[in-house]
């Protein structure tokens, strides 16, 4: 015993300095240049913006965006921005920031996941394990979507983190004989705080599981993974839990709206970008919908690059010999793979919660390619940071809004209340309610000119070339500030002008 304690003690400390340098590695790699660009419309200003109201109206429930109701997403990825917000003030690195620390929290849960796999040869029965678990954690934080994602003030990486540790969960519980209920508390509980951050598509880990059942038979000659799995998820208790967490925010949120979370929340967000491509992204004639099936297969090699270079060997070796493992990951990313494909709204980051499973399948079978694996980690990582460092501040300059209220900001006072014609992005509400308590108001070339002749300190953003033709004869007093950038949302050039009357 006193032998063993201290080697004990040394091994709990070298494991706890290996997971705080992966952590810290992982969020330094992430915030870096999250302070450079501004928010990229239209999802991070609303994000940020709807966490910024629920303060100012310490409603921490039903999320409103320019004192409108907003109803798309769940509240966690809210409530992680306010956290933000209380430790480093209402600005865009604070509304990015929890993104980072779920991606380094999800490279950790793959750390860990990994050590805990063997790879399925008699040959290399014990290899694996740390090496599996840190390359996965690497091949995960270095693919271009996580880049992206992992910088980005929205809900995708939380939803990532609670999608993998559910689906960690699970694997533990299927390789059980016996249930334990630590595991089965984690699978749940997972599943609930998905569904929190973007709704039922987190409970796809259901559906892996449910395929395991069926395609478990033609990969091991045990019925271990056939039978008792309702003894060992024990299915009703399960999502007795998970439904009794869900409803400790949904049932004050659907008596708060009469409903309106649920029919917009499911109605809209889920049946409807399934049935329909929303905000254009996909296809709404069959054609087109059958011509875009498979998007997804495609851009996964843009996506999950540079990995993805790999991914063809990949799936010529698992085509002719897999093993349990190998099942389990690859059946949990086919089901992301092909729920999103079905899925008539389409972005290339929606199948995300597929890297940390597809990352661990990989760093399985990539285990004795160490010198590829570290040149495309060395030369994955210099080209993110170069890009972090120097492309991202170059690019700030076209962003109008942030251009736009940099320009104008000595002059805002809190009582003003402000218009927007043609460009109604949400980073002007973002950018501006900064300074001021008032809200956009939508406004046509028509009704701009009325807007500001009424009483009070007031603003209104419009195109350069209608300026003359609303306002012929500006007031000596008005102040006005030009700028030109892009519109992201709208995929085109603007020229920008704001018009502002001091009182």
């Amino acid at each position: 015993m006193n032998i063993s304690t201290p080697i004990n003690r040394e091994h709990a400390r070298k494991v706890g300095a290996n997971y705080a340098l992966l952590f810290f590695g992982c969020l330094l790699f992430h915030v870096v240049g999250t302070w450079s660009i501004p928010l990229i419309d239209r999802d991070e200003p609303r994000f940020a913006e709807a966490s910024r109201e629920m303060i100012e109206r310490g409603d921490y429930i039903v999320p409103y965006f320019n004192n409108q109701l907003r109803l798309d997403k769940p509240p966690l990825a809210y409530w992680a921005q306010v956290a933000s917000y209380k430790v480093f003030g209402e600005n865009d690195f604070a509304a990015r920031f929890p993104s980072a620390v779920a991606a380094a929290i999800i490279a950790l849960s793959i750390l860990t996941w990994g050590t805990r796999l063997r790879t399925a040869t008699a040959s290399q029965a014990q290899i694996g394990g740390g090496a599996v678990g840190w390359w996965a954690a690497i091949i995960f934080t270095l693919s271009l979507q996580t880049f992206i994602n992992a910088k980005a003030a929205v809900a995708d990486m939380w939803l990532v983190l609670f999608v993998t540790t559910a689906h960690w969960a699970g694997y533990e519980i299927i390789q059980r004989a016996a249930w334990n209920w630590k595991w089965w508390f984690l699978f749940y509980f997972s599943l609930a705080l998905g569904f929190l951050t973007k709704g039922p598509i987190a409970w796809a880990p259901l559906l892996t599981l449910a395929a395991m059942k069926f395609f478990v038979r033609d990969v091991a000659p045990s019925t271990a993974l056939r039978t008792g799995l309702a003894k060992r998820f024990k299915f009703l208790r399960g999502i007795v839990l998970m439904l009794a967490i869900v409803a400790l925010w949904g049932l004050p949120a659907l008596i708060q709206t009469h409903g309106e979370f649920f029919r917009i929340g499911i109605g809209r967000h889920v049946v409807g970008r399934s049935l329909g491509a929303m905000e254009s992204h996909g296809a709404n004639s069959l054609g087109f919908y059958l011509l875009l099936l498979p998007f997804y297969f495609v851009t996964v090699f843009a996506s999950f690059f540079p990995w993805s270079i790999k991914l063809s060997s990949l799936t010529r070796k698992l085509w002719r010999s897999r093993d349990i493992i190998d099942t389990y990951l690859l059946t949990g990313t086919a089901i992301i793979f092909v729920i999103f494909s079905l899925i008539k709204t389409k972005l290339p980051h929606y199948t995300l919660p597929a890297f940390p499973l597809l990352s661990l399948l990989l760093a399985r079978h990539m285990i004795d390619h160490a010198q590829f694996l570290k040149r495309c980690a060395v030369a994955a990582a210099s080209i993110y940071l170069v890009v972090a460092f120097f492309a991202a501040p170059a690019v700030a300059r076209f962003f109008p809004a942030a251009q736009l209220y940099r320009q104008s900001r000595e002059y805002l006072r809190p009582e003003m209340e402000f218009g927007a014609v043609d460009f109604q992005e949400p980073s002007l509400v973002w950018y501006f309610r900064s300074r001021i308590k008032g809200w956009m108001t939508p406004l046509n070339s028509a009704s701009a000119a009325q807007f500001m002749e009424k009483n009070g300190a007031r603003f209104v953003i419009l195109p350069t070339t209608v300026v003359t033709k609303v306002f012929p004869n500006l007031p000596a007093t008005w102040k006005s500030f030009s700028t030109r950038g892009f519109n992201i949302a709208k995929g085109k050039d603007v020229d920008l002008t704001l018009v502002l009357k001091p009182d």
